[in-house]
């Protein structure tokens, strides 16, 4: 049997050097791999941060219209009136004048006459004001809506809250009322049974923030809040 013939050296060289070179393509082939993967792990995880991102403003804008939606919006109304009739509307010829003290007022509620030299701030209130400083609101083109807590229940409240504008109005509970609801602006005034009355609406049109008070335009904001204010 014949010997193999020794491998010359320059060929052990040769296949030294080609398996380098095949080892370092290898290497090459497997972080190339590896970048690859790594490159696909990072898309997936931007998409996934990307799409989380998208749900959560459409969650956050879906919230605030969901809130805007269900929260009661005030009651819109036009400044002053053309003189229209309103069934049931008693007008007055009050003075005005500021004094000091509890002041006799022809009328429950006032709506009108001498006052305290503070106004009353607008808003609802959950207690009785002082009718010298809710008067000098009045007197500003405020309109005052004044409610029997024991005839007005929480639905019916809700609902005269709902026909109310953001300012230039003052809401609080009264004693001794002539009737469950009475809305009163300067020397006007309307007795109501409901909150669902469409007068109530007719009323501010023609009163709220008339011309035709002492001082319009006068704030109503600024001075005196009374105990009991909520809003």
């Amino acid at each position: 049997m014949s010997a193999t013939p020794p491998i010359p050296p320059k060929a052990k060289q040769q296949a030294k050097q080609q398996s380098v070179k095949e080892q370092r393509a290898a290497e090459r082939q497997r972080k190339l791999e590896e970048f690859r993967k790594k490159e696909a792990r990072a898309k997936r995880n931007r998409k996934i941060v990307l799409w989380s991102s998208v749900t959560g403003g459409v969650a956050v804008i879906a919230l605030l219209i969901t809130a805007i939606v269900l929260t009661p919006q005030p009651a819109s109304y036009g400044a002053g009136g053309d003189g229209a009739a309103i069934e049931g509307v008693e007008t007055f010829e009050n003075g005005a004048g500021h004094v000091e003290g509890v002041v006799d007022y022809a009328q429950t509620p006032p709506a009108g006459g001498e006052h305290n030299q503070m106004w009353l701030n607008c808003g609802v209130y959950e207690q009785p004001v002082p009718n010298e400083n809710a008067v000098h609101s009045l007197e500003h083109g405020a309109i005052w809506v004044t409610y029997d807590a024991a005839k007005v229940s929480d639905d019916e409240l809700a609902t005269l809250k709902s026909k109310l504008p953001s300012s230039y109005v003052v809401l609080s509970p009264f004693e001794g009322l002539p009737s469950p609801i009475v809305l009163s602006g300067w020397n006007s005034q309307l007795q109501l049974d409901d909150a669902d009355d469409p007068r109530i609406a007719a009323f501010f049109e023609e009163y709220w923030q008339s011309q035709n008070v002492p001082e319009p335009g006068a704030s109503c904001t600024g001075a005196y809040d009374a105990p009991g204010k909520v809003s």
